[in-house]
Order: structure tokens, then C-alpha cells, then sequence
């Protein structure tokens, strides 16, 4: 059997047609007679082939000759609706042409709509006409067809097809629009093609790229996702959607502000909202006491497969809840999302770990807990070491952790510890280089020869212990700095997990990660800063030293992955005042940038608090994707622009002139 798809524009090889096929008027699909090419047949005995191997080919015969006027057609069904339980059924369908296929001079289609495909046929002998204006159909030609449903014979069922046991039998089929230029991917194909397509073509023929079944899968998924929130928000515990603006004042919240120059106002900006985060609490000081919003933000930083400029985020906040109640409400909000989507039961309660025990235990905040990895502390093992690279470091304050690979000195030579992909993945996380010991199978250790002489038995045998190492496995070691030795190993901790295989895919690891530092030291500035932002409420044990104190904060983690954050919110004045004194914001500073917060709070402010979760990045792992830009219909390209319409663009150097902006 061979398989016609047919995707290069023909008009050019061959004259139009001056012939028209005649046609008569039907009741069901309203068609005007001028210029316009409608083919009719029945359905009959015979029967489709059986499924079998299509051998893909071009096509050379010229496009049908189309109706110049537009025509709004009526459908009874949709496509990937159809069962055995409309056998006999008259419908009329539309759609896209997916697939294009002739055996034994019968001609196959299989029509495409939204719901999904089903196989059309024609029958040459009985209706010559039809069966030679099907084979002038092409790929992604959209098309009206009127039929009869029929079950397909024993032998052509295919079961991989939800439609797979029908077909349906046309008798009118009528050309809506044709395709006049060369398709970029072929789209029915494009999802098994063994050469992935590349992303800087699919997003700018993104009109093609969406008729895909993954990305058509994507996009449903997400709107069901975004469905069953709302349903669970405002009919399960009664939340209120509100919208907050979008053209607002820049505040410090992390990242560079996109900004948005006033016309009426000369030489004012608006900055596009990072989050709604002020004015969401001040629908708590307004009596909202439940809000939520499918919210629209928008940062101008570095972008990465989980990263966008503008990007959407579910937004809540809520009065007079407690800590406990927070986290139980959105515990069973995403459970609910994973067992409705995917069929996934996850834990109750979820596990939880402190900020401290995960830096701790992981080297980072959002661990990936399908694999047992954890990190040592070996400083004391290692204290008064001859080896110079230890001894310096803890004489400097830092710290010495260890990291056992199970099996590790067997998958990595010497070489790739020394100058290979994994030392490589170290030098990247910022390390000056990567100590390492290898335990052999007879017991014996090789590796940094240094590191080696300067380990007397009892240290040696101390460190075993600590790192649970055996025979095969091997210990890599990071020094200097708290944050730098974490950051070292959680990359390698990832990295060797990936190349030894040790994440369990059928596992779902979520969990919270709670009592962060209210604020980090930023080096560069060299003054503290939020470690969340600065509204978020401390540990009332800690209040009387807040520099040092743990917040009220919240993180969800799924898979490795945050996927929501949040806070208590500070809803007293005196101490809001305090914590932007702490990062460097002076009381006329704080007025000038948000003393309509501070006010709100001094008019009874209710204790709220809330969270917001990244929905681009959640519905990329429900959806099993690799970036985000997979769930986003028309997303932004790793430099911030868009592939489909060019832009950022210039504009007219009168608007800019309007706006009071020179070039």
C-alpha cells in the first residue's frame, strides 16, 4: 500500500483546470453552484483494506478548483466522537485532511478536528468523479464531508485509533480552504518522526505546530488543569476571583521590571506586574478573605526551559488562616489536580522538611527525593588534615561534604573524574575542581594521591562509615563555602542520578519545604536581602531578632521541581517598617514606594497570607514535557522574542516621539 502525503504547493507545475465537475444542491451542507467543486458518492459493499505499511510519497497533480466566496458550513458530529453506536448515521464532519492513502485504487483519508481523526472512504468504480476529486486532495486541505458511518471489516480495524473500528463512507465532500504554500513538518507525522523537529520552526509556524496531537494534548490539558481549579476554588471553599492590574509601579521584587512609558503622563513609567503581591493583600485588608486569580506576570530575566518574560501563575491569598490550615487546603487542591489528571494518589499528609535539613541533606531547596543520594558533613572526620585543599578551607570557616555514588568507581575511570563530563559538571556549579576516592572491590582506596596519604586508618574507616561506602562505590567531595560545597554536589547529585539511573520515574515525590531564613547576604551589595520578598511574616519565636530570624514560608516540590511558594504576610505596620529597614530600604524610600501598603496597614489590616504556584510549570510536568514553552500556546523564545509575529519590533519614531522618547 502506498501513502500520499501530499505537502508541496502544486499550482505552479501544472494550469488549472478549465473543467468543473457538475453538482447538485444539498439540503445538509449549504453550497453555492458557481465555482465551487463538490463531489458526491454512496456507500457501498466493498470494503477498506486492512491497516499495513505506508510508504510515504509526493504528490504532482494539481490543487481542485476552489469557490472564490468565503461559506460558514453547519457539522453534525465531531471527528474523534464517532463509535460503533453511530453505525448507520448520516454526518457531516469537517476538518483538516491528516492523511492522504490509496490501495488497490481505493482512496483513504483520515479527517482531523479538535476531537481528534477518523477514516474517510471513496469508492472509484461505483463514483469515478469522487473517487479522482479525493485524489486531488493534499495534506491539511480543510474540507467539509458528508457520509454515512460503517463499521469497519475485521481485518481493517485498527485499535491504536479511538475510531479505529469505523469509518465513514463519503458522499459529498466540498474544499474549504486549500493549502497554497510548502508545509514546514508534515503534522500528522511530526510526533513519531525520528528527527525531532527543531523548536525555532515550530514556533514560527506555531498555527502548524498546535494541530499536532501533543501540543492539541498540551493545551487541552492545561485548560482542564485550570477548569478544575476554579471549580475547587470557588465551589469546594469559597474563593472570589478578582483581577488586579497590570500596568502598576515597579517594586523590588527580585527581578528586572518590564516597564511601560506613559503618554499622558511625560517622563513616568508603569512596570508590568511580577506577581500581584501588594494589592492581593490589600484585598485582605478589604474583607475579600478568599481570592485567587489565573494571573498574568511578567519578568525581564535570563530565560531557561522553565523560565518565560510573561508567564501565568495561580494566585491566592486568604484571611485569618492559619499555618497549618494553609497548607491543608493546598495539600488537598493538588491532590485533587493529580488524580483528577493524571490518576496519581499522593500523600496525605505531605512529607515536610526545613529549609535547614534540606540544604542539610540534599545541598538544596527543592530536592528530588525519588533517589536516596544524601550529602555528608565530614568536616570534623577530615579536621587537622595534612591535605592542604581541606586543612585551608576549614581554616577559612568552610565546610567538607561528601557525596556517595553507589557502584560510582566502576561507571567513572580516573580520567573522567579528572578532566571528563564530571568534573566538568563541578567547574560548572562554580567548584575549583573535584576531589575524589575510589573504594575497589578488595577493599582497597584509589584517587587524589594527597588526599590518600593524608588519611590515617581510623579516618578512613570514620569516613565509611559516615558515607555508608562499600566495595565499587565512590565518594566525591566538595569544599569551601555552605552555599558553593551545596551547590556543587545537589548538581552532582542530579547529574549522577540521571547517568546511573537511579530515579524511580513511577514515583512522585512532593513535598514541602518550611522555616526558611527570612533573609540571605547578597555579596555583591553586601547587605541583606528576602530570601521570599519582603512582606513575607517571621517566626513569632525569632521576632526579636529579625535580621536572624526564620520566616513563615512555604515552598511546594514535586520531583525536584517548585511548583508553588508562599507566606504568612507581615500585617503590622511597625514590622514591615522594620524588615525594609533591614534590607536597606530607608522609611522615605518605603513611603515613596509603597506607602499605600503601609497605610492599608494601619486601617486593620486582618492576619492573611497566601501562595502562588508557577501553572506553566505545573502543567509541563502533568503533561510530561521538557519546557514550558510546550504548554504555553504562544510562548517566547530562549532570547525573549516571539518566532510567529517578530517581536519586540521597532516602532514608528512617532510614537516614541508621543511618548516623549528619543532614539
Amino acid at each position: 500500500m502506498s501513502l500520499f502525503l501530499k505537502a508541496l504547493p502544486l499550482m505552479a507545475l501544472r494550469p488549472r483546470p478549465s473543467f468543473f465537475f457538475l453538482c447538485r444542491v444539498s439540503n445538509t451542507i449549504p453550497i453555492a453552484l458557481s465555482r465551487t467543486r463538490t463531489v458526491f458518492s454512496v456507500s457501498s459493499s466493498i470494503q477498506p483494506p486492512p491497516p499495513a505499511s505506508e510508504t510515504l510519497t509526493s504528490n504532482t497533480k494539481p490543487p481542485l478548483a476552489l469557490k472564490e466566496s468565503l461559506e460558514w458550513v453547519t457539522r453534525t458530529e465531531f471527528c474523534g466522537e464517532l463509535s460503533l453506536n453511530d453505525v448507520g448515521k448520516r454526518v457531516q464532519l469537517c476538518g483538516w485532511v491528516a492523511l492522504h492513502r490509496v490501495h488497490g485504487g481505493l482512496t483513504f483519508l483520515n479527517l482531523r478536528d479538535h476531537t481528534g481523526i477518523v477514516q474517510v472512504t471513496t469508492l472509484p468504480d461505483e463514483y469515478p468523479e469522487a473517487h479522482s476529486a479525493i485524489n486531488d486532495l493534499r495534506l491539511e486541505y480543510v474540507v467539509a464531508i458528508e457520509g454515512i458511518v460503517r463499521s469497519r471489516p475485521s481485518e481493517s480495524i485498527n485499535k491504536k485509533m479511538k475510531t479505529g473500528f469505523i469509518e465513514v463512507a463519503a458522499n459529498k465532500v466540498q474544499v474549504l480552504n486549500s493549502v497554497n504554500s510548502k508545509l514546514p513538518f508534515l503534522v500528522t507525522t511530526a510526533d513519531d518522526a525520528k528527527d525531532s523537529l527543531k523548536e525555532e520552526i515550530r514556533l514560527r509556524y506555531r498555527c502548524l505546530d498546535l494541530r499536532r496531537q501533543q501540543m492539541n494534548f498540551n493545551i487541552l490539558l492545561r485548560h482542564k488543569v485550570v477548569k478544575l481549579i476554579r471549580r475547587y476554588l470557588e465551589d469546594m471553599h469559597g474563593f472570589v476571583e478578582i483581577e488586579t492590574p497590570i500596568l502598576s509601579r515597579s517594586t523590588p521584587e527580585g527581578a528586572r521590571d518590564y516597564l511601560v512609558p506613559s503618554r499622558i503622563q511625560p517622563g513616568t513609567f508603569y512596570a508590568l506586574p511580577q506577581s500581584p503581591q501588594l494589592f492581593k493583600q490589600m484585598l485582605m485588608v478589604a474583607g475579600f478573605d478568599r481570592y485567587y486569580q489565573i494571573a498574568r506576570c511578567f519578568r525581564d530575566e535570563d530565560l531557561r526551559a522553565d523560565r518565560q518574560p510573561e508567564f501565568t501563575q495561580l494566585d491566592m491569598e486568604m484571611a485569618f488562616t492559619p499555618l497549618e490550615d494553609m497548607l491543608s487546603l493546598n495539600e488537598e487542591l493538588i491532590r485533587k489536580v493529580f488524580i483528577e489528571i493524571k490518576g496519581v494518589e499522593l500523600p496525605n499528609p505531605f512529607p515536610r522538611l526545613t529549609y535547614a535539613e534540606a540544604m542539610s541533606r540534599y545541598g538544596s531547596d527543592r530536592p528530588d527525593t525519588r533517589f536516596d543520594l544524601e550529602l555528608e558533613d565530614v568536616s570534623d572526620i577530615f579536621s587537622g588534615s595534612s591535605f592542604k585543599v581541606f586543612s585551608d578551607s576549614l581554616e577559612r570557616g568552610g565546610v567538607i561534604k561528601a557525596l556517595c555514588v553507589p557502584s560510582g568507581s566502576k561507571k567513572y575511570s580516573n580520567s573522567a573524574l579528572k578532566k571528563g563530563d564530571i568534573y566538568n559538571e563541578a567547574l560548572k556549579s562554580g567548584a575549583k575542581g573535584l576531589p575524589f576516592l575510589k573504594i575497589l572491590e578488595n577493599g582497597n582506596i584509589e584517587g587524589i594521591s594527597a588526599l590518600i596519604s593524608s588519611m590515617d586508618s581510623t579516618t578512613r574507616e570514620n569516613l565509611l562509615r559516615r558515607c555508608s561506602a562499600g566495595p565499587s562505590d565512590l565518594i566525591l567531595f566538595a569544599v569551601g563555602h555552605h552555599a558553593s560545597v551545596n551547590k556543587t554536589l545537589d548538581r552532582l547529585r542530579v547529574y549522577v542520578a540521571h547517568e546511573l539511573d537511579l530515579i524511580d520515574h513511577g514515583r512522585h515525590s512532593i513535598l514541602w519545604i518550611t522555616d526558611f531564613p527570612m533573609f540571605e547576604w547578597n555579596d555583591s551589595e553586601q547587605r541583606l536581602e528576602a530570601l521570599h520578598h519582603p512582606f513575607t511574616a517571621p517566626n513569632p519565636e525569632d521576632v526579636n531578632d529579625l535580621a536572624s530570624a526564620r520566616a513563615l514560608a512555604y515552598d511546594m516540590v514535586y520531583n525536584g521541581v517548585e511548583i508553588g511558594g508562599g507566606s504568612l504576610r507581615i500585617y503590622k505596620r511597625d514590622i514591615q517598617q522594620k524588615v525594609l529597614e533591614i534590607v536597606g530600604i530607608s522609611m522615605e524610600q518605603a513611603e515613596a514606594k509603597f506607602g499605600y501598603l503601609l497605610e492599608a496597614l494601619d486601617m486593620g489590616a486582618p492576619p492573611h497570607g497566601g501562595i502562588a504556584y508557577g501553572l506553566d510549570r505545573l502543567v509541563m510536568l502533568l503533561a510530561g514535557a521538557n519546557s514550558i514553552r510546550d504548554v504555553i500556546a504562544f510562548p517566547k523564545t530562549t532570547t525573549a522574542q516571539c518566532a510567529l509575529t517578530r517581536s519586540p519590533s521597532e516602532v514608528d519614531p512617532q510614537q516614541l516621539k508621543d511618548l516623549s522618547l528619543t532614539t
